[in-house]
């Protein structure tokens, strides 16, 4: 239930220093969103559609691709109207249930990348082993695993949060609602949430990161002591470039955000960071998965004739 308080609403006030520039704003976060959703919608179909792509990698690169667009959606919809709104006002309920999908969301695909780092250490240090060892069942329990894990990490932030009483300003200087500036407007005692939040997210953020890392030790090590073929190697490190890019992309702002101390953060540095994990790097995903990974090329090529041909007929 949420605690009582005098604050109904609250105001994002993102970039309301720099009114001018606003509808330049609109422009650049409309045009990254728009290819953040046509680029993720067209992996996410030629996933589903293609045959070929049928496989473990694959799912995990679809799973990637729903979550990329359904993270930005969180936000950026509601950036973009206050970019052009006067009130730029969000209710309470609606901030909290922002904060909400947006760690969950944030929290899934920290998670996600662990898991297709792991994927990938399979395929290439255990290959004859794959098909038992990321077997359907496998694969879907991972994937069920780590959305209810992420859920109830974000419900835990979320319930927190509402249970504070706010009684004073209701000016949030960020884009959208995220746990730390709501808790600089808390009246009372915030020292659990701030624990809650450099802690349990801190070690969600950095324990994910260090496996994924791990397998690519793994990985790399296991590559240039037992693989003798410069093209096997070549191919190899090709299939884990556009992987571990997103990786550096998704983890470098957000552990930057959440496990640094929150007396030596910037308000502007905040928001720069977080336009960064939250609307360009999932706008980048599937240009970098389409622009390295042969595969999907080639399988949206096939879908693309395909279209072509049947609108000529």
């Amino acid at each position: 239930m949420l605690n009582q308080t005098s604050v109904t609403e609250f105001v994002l006030l993102g970039v309301r220093d720099l009114q001018e520039t606003q509808p330049f704003l609109f422009a650049i976060f409309f045009t990254i969103y728009f290819v953040n959703i046509t680029g993720n919608g067209a992996i996410l179909m030629i996933v589903i559609l293609d045959p070929r792509l049928h496989s473990p990698m694959y799912f995990f690169l679809g799973n990637l691709a729903c979550l990329d667009i359904s993270y930005s959606t969180a936000t950026v919809p509601k950036m973009l109207e206050n970019l052009l709104s006067t009130s730029k006002a969000i209710s309470f309920l609606g901030c909290i249930t922002q904060l909400h999908f947006f760690h969950f969301l944030g929290t899934t695909e920290s998670l996600l990348l662990a898991v297709m780092a792991f994927d990938r250490f399979v395929a290439i240090c255990k290959p004859l082993h794959y098909s038992v060892i990321m077997n359907w069942q496998i694969c879907i329990l991972m994937a069920v695993t780590i959305w209810t894990i992420a859920f109830l990490h974000a419900l835990l932030h979320s319930v927190m949060t509402s249970r504070l009483s706010f009684c004073g300003p209701n000016h949030i200087h960020h884009f959208f609602c995220d746990v730390k500036p709501l808790l600089e407007l808390a009246c009372g005692n915030t020292e659990l949430n701030l624990w809650l939040l450099n802690t349990v997210t801190g070690t969600i953020a950095s324990v994910p990161f260090f496996l994924t890392f791990l397998s690519y030790f793994y990985i790399i090590t296991y590559l240039f002591f037992k693989t003798r073929s410069c093209s096997m190697l070549h191919k190899a490190l090709s299939t884990c470039a556009s992987h571990f890019m997103v990786v550096i992309l998704f983890y470098a702002p957000v552990i930057f955000t959440y496990i640094r101390p929150t007396s030596g953060s910037s308000l502007d540095q905040d928001r720069i960071i977080a336009i960064m994990y939250s609307v360009v790097t999932p706008a980048l995903n599937p240009l970098i998965y389409t622009l390295r990974n042969k595969e999907v090329r080639s399988a949206l090529n096939r879908k693309m004739r395909r279209c072509l041909l049947l609108e000529e007929i």
